[in-house]
């Protein structure tokens, strides 16, 4: 599970800064304490600091999760950076994000911190607690019957900040005085009780468990735990007992009223209970702690190592007991069960790895291989093969021509199997600079990430989960890869075609559409490079025949009447370059032209008609007509066994799945008419073939999965 640990410590990053400033801090060690023991058990853990980034930070750590996927989970220790309401401030971020949380909801802290509050709710509910009185200002008169000594608090503030003991009317004056100085808040005055003071920690929900009792002893000076103890500054030290040596009476009935006061106040996963114990044993709540803290030597902490939980299994518990809060008691026997079967394993495997998988697609979206960068083709050619290689792949010479193709096979090769085909080049040329890669809740960015590096991490984290659960040697896969895309696949569509023929079924990991549609039906096309050369001409000169740049234009005009919409024809001019001499009208025109087709038959008129269309009969001027690439249709079938087996998988699994057609034609076109094959397998994309091209973040798992299960449950 992703655990995000959110925290206040250095970080001041708000709008403004001002109102109360948070003095509460957890330090280094108890945060990084509570990473590693949250790692022991396997959680991919991070820390951050909750201000103002930690939307954007979660939602990079975070996204969105798919069926049967735990989510994410934040372990909260923020005590907020200001404002009398600072406690809340994290979860209800949390809450309005959607993501679970450790500890209590923003109402409970909000009734928490205000002491009054509290202790008003625990009279309402018969629960004992000193009698009190609040003073807004050190002028305002204490009319409530309350005996000296008296404790004197700020009613909103925790660790015991301002807490003191004042023995007549001139102490609490001035220790009014001083909270009101330093907190601007009113006072919370309560009688002392002399006697014990007790912690009771709770652990769990409905019921919480109370963990045995543990009793502070002061020593010498004020029998009341200050803040100059809580932070080793007092000059004293103050021992922790546990279990404290009360009767059986006396422990049964401080966890009773613990358990009581975490209900009162609608507390989540664990909380702390304050008591003191008069002399005859009588027990009185001071204060509920809503985030108990978690240092090493704190009470809480301390109460469970006698239960004998260390500190990484305390901190396991702690979100075992929220992921029962929030999925059930039975969730960890449900994932248990799960785990049992292969595809389970899988599914596993991969939701438990996202990071890993947004890592591999980072790294081969920071190389950079346009079609025509011959380094960076071959950087990414040899980074392949070598992750190839440690799957324990191998490859198919005979489906390799070693300079744009190349074929690589399971140790039960491919033949009757499955043959993935996957691009490494990014179609285009080079405009600027790269395009950086990051990411965004739904979203990610980059040079290549959709159009080309999303079908290779797709790919490479399917075959890796099988190899992970020891189920690849014994699945009949090959993997095709070609570094022509941005050439139309002018020199590797033979080799695919020789490929496909060998295996049983083709997937092509281009770019699908969102909601999981891949694409069973897809456009072919031609490209025609087209030269015209006359006689250069004069600006301005009459009784010349028109120059060839001017008739070339009047020629793409008739060009849109060879569009149907019915017979699914397009042509369109895709380039067009004019050379001139000095002032003089251009007298070389270049252009390439590209036709779109469903059916072969109309393409071939179309074709004709347009070079009929371009020949010019003009003295004087050539036109020359090539046809640099061709790339057959994918045609829809009416029973295709490859859909049909990747529905099935998806309905079971609860993944998004669905079809659509594409005007872009791909390599899907090349493999054999009687092999199944489809398109579009890669996450959906958005702006392809742009600067602002974006892969979609939750398919990229998505897409990996059914993958993967698809492979394992193909196996002859």
């Amino acid at each position: 599970m992703k655990i995000a640990v959110v925290y206040n410590r250095e970080s001041q990053a708000v709008i403004n800064l001002f109102g109360v400033q948070n003095r509460e801090k957890y330090g280094l060690e108890t945060i990084n304490k509570i990473k590693d023991g949250l790692k022991k058990s396997g959680h991919e853990v991070k820390t951050f600091e909750g201000d103002k980034n930690l939307i954007q930070n979660l939602e990079d750590f975070m996204p969105s999760v798919i069926s049967g996927e735990r989510p994410g989970l934040v372990f909260n220790l923020s005590y907020g950076i200001q404002g009398r309401g600072r406690y809340m401030h994290v979860p209800g971020m949390l809450e309005m994000l959607g993501i679970p949380y450790v500890g209590s909801g923003p109402e409970t802290h909000a009734l928490a911190l205000d002491k009054v509050v509290t202790k008003i709710l625990l009279l309402q509910r018969g629960l004992p607690t000193p009698k009190f009185a609040v003073l807004d200002t050190p002028e305002s008169p204490l009319n409530e019957d309350l005996r000296y000594p008296l404790i004197v608090k700020p009613k909103d503030e925790a660790v015991s900040f301002g807490l003191r003991i004042v023995n007549d009317e001139k102490e609490l004056k001035e220790g009014v005085q001083v909270i009101y100085d330093t907190y601007q808040a009113p006072t919370l005055v309560e009688e002392y009780i002399q006697g014990r003071e007790v912690n009771v920690g709770l652990l769990g929900n409905k019921p919480a468990e109370a963990l045995p009792p543990v009793e502070l002893v002061f020593g010498e000076g004020p029998q009341i735990f200050t803040y100059e103890d809580k932070k080793n500054k007092s000059g004293r030290t103050v021992e922790k007992v546990c279990p404290a040596p009360l009767t059986d009476e006396e422990t049964a009935r401080v966890k009773e009223l613990a358990v009581r006061t975490f209900d009162v106040l609608n507390c989540h996963d664990s909380a702390r209970v304050d008591f003191r114990i008069d002399e005859e044993g009588n027990p009185y709540i001071l204060e509920v702690n809503s985030m108990a803290s978690l240092g090493a030597d704190g009470s809480f902490v301390y109460a469970a190592e006698k239960l004998g939980m260390d500190y990484p299994a305390l901190m396991n518990r702690i979100i075992d007991v929220t992921c029962e809060r929030y999925f059930g008691r039975d969730f960890f026997d449900e994932e248990s069960h799960r785990q049992r079967t292969p595809e389970n394993r899988i599914f596993q495997n991969l939701t438990t790895n996202r990071g890993k998988l947004e890592e591999e697609l980072k790294g081969w979206t920071n190389i950079s291989s346009r079609t025509e960068d011959a380094v960076g083709l071959s950087t990414v050619r040899k980074r392949l093969e070598d992750k190839l290689s440690r799957l324990a792949m191998k490859p198919a010479e005979n489906f390799s021509n070693g300079r744009s193709a190349w074929t690589w096979e399971t140790k039960a090769g491919f033949r009757n199997g499955t043959l993935l085909v996957v691009p490494i080049d990014v179609p285009g040329a080079r405009t600027g600079f790269p395009i950086p890669y990051r990411k965004e809740q739904q979203w990610i960015y980059g040079e290549g990430v959709a159009s080309s590096r999303g079908g290779l991490a797709t790919s490479l984290t399917a075959l890796s989960a099988l190899k992970d659960e020891k189920l690849l040697s014994d699945v009949k896969v090959g993997i095709f890869f070609y570094s022509d895309e941005g050439r139309g696949m002018r020199y590797s569509s033979t080799m695919l075609e020789k490929a496909a023929a060998e295996a049983e079924e083709v997937i092509v990991l281009q770019p699908g559409f969102v909601d999981g549609k891949v694409v069973d039906q897809r456009r072919g096309s031609r490209q025609y490079h087209v030269i015209l050369e006359g006689d250069p001409e004069r600006v301005g000169r009459r009784n010349q025949p028109v120059d060839v740049l001017s008739w070339f234009l009047e020629k793409t005009e008739k060009m849109k009447e060879l569009n149907s919409r019915q017979r699914k024809i397009a042509v369109a001019v895709q380039d067009v370059q004019s050379e001139r001499y000095s002032v003089l009208m251009p007298h070389r025109v270049t252009a390439v032209i590209a036709l779109t087709y469903i059916d072969e038959a109309a393409a071939e008129k179309t074709e004709t008609e347009l070079r009929r269309l371009l020949k010019s009969n003009r003295q004087g001027m050539k036109t020359y007509i090539e046809k640099i690439t061709e790339r057959p249709p994918l045609l829809r079938r009416k029973e295709h066994r490859l859909l049909q087996k990747l529905q099935q998988q998806a309905e079971a699994h609860q993944l998004p799945f669905g079809t659509e057609t594409s005007l872009i034609s791909t390599a899907a076109g090349t493999v054999p008419r009687h092999i199944p094959a489809v398109c579009g397998f890669a996450p959906a994309s958005k702006n392809l073939f742009t600067p602002q091209e974006a892969l979609h973040r939750s398919e990229l798992v998505q897409r990996s999965l059914l993958l993967a299960l698809h492979l394992n449950g193909g196996r002859l």
